[in-house]
């Protein structure tokens, strides 16, 4: 997996526990650790949040052997 995809999952991961904060408790930690929902750096992180989902659509259709170090062992084989 790139250093990209690393980044773009952690992101991800971190939007969905932010969800589930807000789904569960009506708690946006994002918006409270960066000055609320209106401030400029929210809406960069919800941006980059955004963006990183999208990249992360591209990683349902690849081959699994893309993905494991064990597939690119065994291509490398080959």
């Amino acid at each position: 997996m790139s250093g990209l995809q690393r980044f773009a999952l952690a992101l991800v991961i971190i939007g969905a526990i932010n969800w589930g904060l807000i789904g569960f408790f009506q708690f946006d930690l994002v918006a409270a650790i960066f000055g609320g929902q209106d401030s400029a750096l929210a809406r960069i992180i919800y941006g980059l949040v955004g963006l990183s989902g999208l990249y992360c659509l591209t990683l349902l259709f690849k081959p699994s052997e893309e993905l494991s170090p064990e597939g690119q062992a065994e291509h490398n084989r080959a």
